[in-house]
């Protein structure tokens, strides 16, 4: 697993929750804090929201144009989040971060444009919601095939076969990609 460490590569974000008998508390979004803490000044202009079964795998996903950030997070359940770096000129390309995110540990992940993301439900379900810093554009949508010799991630073990798109079944090996200078 891979630490980026830069405030322009990915960075996991814990929340300031306050928390008491009547329950808690976090700001799960505020500019300028996540600005001053991890150096994210970015503008999101979607918000999406997607529900999974216990090990579907959804990923690698990208877009070779109007690249996207997102600020991803966890609201229901856990899931494995990760973040490939694509970007050809970094010193990081093909390397990888994961990081677990749950209903319970309320981070966030943020991923950086020139990144691809993909997650593995790890509970009986999971809502993911996360921001990004360009509209989906589906023409422009790419996917590297999750379990790539080559980038190597070490997804969790779930004890079953995970459960995959036919596009993500089918999709390239990061040699055969396309890929951000």
């Amino acid at each position: 697993m891979l630490n980026l460490p830069t405030s322009t590569d990915c960075s996991s974000l814990p929340p300031r929750v306050f928390s008491d008998e009547r329950g808690w508390f976090f700001e799960s979004y505020n500019q300028e804090a996540i600005a001053s803490s991890a150096g994210i000044t970015v503008r999101f202009v979607q918000d999406n929201h997607s529900r999974s079964a216990f090990g579907v795998l959804r990923g690698l996903h990208y877009q070779v144009e109007r690249p996207q950030g997102k600020l991803v997070r966890v609201v229901r359940g856990t899931v494995f989040d990760v973040a490939v770096d694509l970007r050809s000129s970094s010193p990081m390309f093909g390397e990888w971060v994961g990081v677990e995110l749950s209903e319970e540990n309320r981070w966030q992940l943020w991923i950086p444009p020139g990144f691809a993301h993909g997650f593995l439900t790890l509970s009986s379900d999971a809502e993911l919601l996360y921001k990004t810093t360009k509209l989906c554009s589906a023409g422009h949508d790419r996917s590297i095939l999750w379990d790539d010799p080559t980038i190597g991630i070490s997804w969790p073990s779930i004890g079953t076969p995970v459960l995959l798109s036919e596009k993500d079944r089918d999709a390239p090996l990061l040699a055969d990609a396309e890929v951000f200078d």
